[in-house]
């Protein structure tokens, strides 16, 4: 009798945790999203943000900033969509994505 009720405490507090993760607005799933939605904004800049990019010279990530703050380094001026595309000789630094097969494209950036 004793380890039933083990076993049904075990039970109810696992499917109290699925519960929570799967609809809690705070945790959970949430947050988890919430966290990923964050990291692609902080890391996919558009045209007109300036951005910090760490390890220029290897995989470069270009992190969003303040135009203002001491920390932005350039300026998206120009997104150029396609495979193997190159910057124009106006913009000063450039960093190509390649995603397998399906979508390539060229950030180009401005020193600030």
């Amino acid at each position: 009798m004793k380890s039933v009720a083990i076993v049904v405490a075990i039970c109810a507090g696992l499917a109290y945790y699925v519960w929570d993760y799967n609809t809690s607005p705070t945790g959970g799933k949430a947050k988890a999203e919430a966290s990923a939605s964050a990291y692609a904004e902080a890391h996919d800049p558009e045209i007109g943000d300036c951005v910090k990019v760490k390890d220029p010279q290897g995989v470069p990530l270009p992190t969003v900033v303040d135009c203002g703050s001491p920390d932005a380094q350039y300026k998206l001026g120009e997104m150029l969509p396609g495979k193997g595309m190159h910057c124009a000789s106006e913009y000063d630094y450039g960093i190509q994505y390649r995603n397998g097969q399906k979508f390539n494209y060229t950030l180009c950036f401005t020193k600030v």
